[in-house]
């Protein structure tokens, strides 16, 4: 995936948008990642990628997945009755 594409799809936040408020922002806890847009606040599908950004910004990334894998398996998890959560 690239800096561009969407990681919120709830909010339409961005990699780039993402990784460059923890880089700023250097969160404490993951779950301050919320302040970047919101994201994290609406399906939660997003939360295990806003943890791994908030521990280390400078080394995310998801190479191993296109856009379109992304968005498949976020539909896939919407269908799901699992939600992730911040611990």
């Amino acid at each position: 995936m690239n800096l561009d594409d969407k990681i919120c799809y709830c909010y339409g936040v961005s990699m780039r948008k993402l990784v460059n408020f923890s880089r700023r922002v250097r969160p404490e806890q993951p779950s301050r990642m919320t302040e970047c847009l919101n994201a994290g606040t609406g399906c939660g599908w997003c939360i295990p990628f806003l943890i791994k950004i908030a521990q280390n910004p400078d080394a995310f990334v998801i190479e191993e997945l296109t856009p379109d894998d992304y968005a498949e398996r976020r539909t896939e998890y919407m269908k799901s009755e699992a939600k992730n959560k911040f611990e």
